[in-house]
């Protein structure tokens, strides 16, 4: 059970970090992108431009509800709870999450700082054992129970973790989207690559296509239902994710967001675990 429970609040602990990585503010496409002509440049220029334009939201609240449907359309889902402190200092932001359904999870709450060049770090506390855990994060790849989401789809997002190569513009919806290839750069990627569709506009991520190591496309994930928030802050929806080998998907519906909440890293410490429930 304690490692059905990690893997479970391990990845969905890093699900708020993609839900605020790269949605900017924004509406005005960015001016000065490198040419067609120098694909590397001007992919890595996009991505840069897609995460700058979400800062300055300071800490964040939301919750979540977590949709699983499987292969014959039955259906099960979670409720967590999640805090986040923006992190200038160029690593990832620091988040502490909490499970309130289903039962067997109740108050299980993982603490992450995650890091570009290293290995993130992790604490996870047991309310069964009443103790807190230092967790290695080293394996990325494995889905956790019952979801088409793997713990690198959440955690593994900054611009740094990847290289870049702009492929093409298109349309995507009603809109246009760059569509740029990035290619993992950090180990235990379960991906040879990823392809993503950004906004050309507002620098809102549309949708990623996942690569196996066998470089066939194993799963396509949607970001939908934009809302923005403060008048300032571009946050989806819904974000889903689905598995073509495996015919089963996964929605993740977000509610309540709450900016500025006056969050301070004391928040997020080891200590702060025990009282996530």
């Amino acid at each position: 059970m304690t490692g059905r429970i990690y893997r479970a609040a391990l990845c969905a602990a890093a699900i708020f970090t993609l839900s605020v990585i790269s949605f900017g503010p924004s509406r005005a496409e960015a001016p000065g992108l490198p040419t067609a002509a120098d694909p590397a440049a001007r992919g890595l220029a996009i991505a840069q431009e897609s995460d700058k334009r979400d800062r300055g939201w300071g800490d964040a609240k939301a919750d979540m509800k977590m949709a699983l449907t499987n292969a014959s359309g039955e259906t099960s889902e979670r409720a967590l709870r999640f805090m986040m402190l923006e992190n200038t200092d160029g690593d990832g932001n620091w988040s502490l999450m909490t499970f309130d359904r289903p039962a067997d999870i109740e108050g299980t709450a993982l603490l992450t700082y995650p890091h570009v060049k290293e290995a993130d770090e992790q604490w996870l506390y047991l309310p069964t054992v009443k103790r807190v855990k230092r967790i290695s994060s080293a394996n990325k790849s494995g889905p956790f129970v019952g979801s088409e989401f793997a713990f690198e789809d959440f955690s593994a997002q900054q611009v740094g973790k990847f290289t870049y190569k702009w492929l093409r513009d298109e349309p995507c919806g009603d809109r246009t989207c760059h569509v740029v290839e990035r290619t993992p750069q950090y180990e235990d990627s379960g991906y040879t690559r990823q392809i993503v569709w950004i906004d050309t506009t507002d620098y809102l991520f549309r949708k990623t296509d996942f690569y196996d190591r066998k470089d066939s496309l194993i799963k396509t994930l949607t970001y939908q239902d934009y809302k923005l928030y403060d008048n300032k802050f571009w946050r989806p929806g819904e974000l889903a994710m689905a598995n073509h080998e495996t015919k089963k998907s996964t929605r993740l519906i977000w509610q309540s967001y709450a900016f500025h909440t006056g969050l301070t890293k004391d928040d997020f410490s080891t200590a702060s675990l025990e009282r996530a429930r």
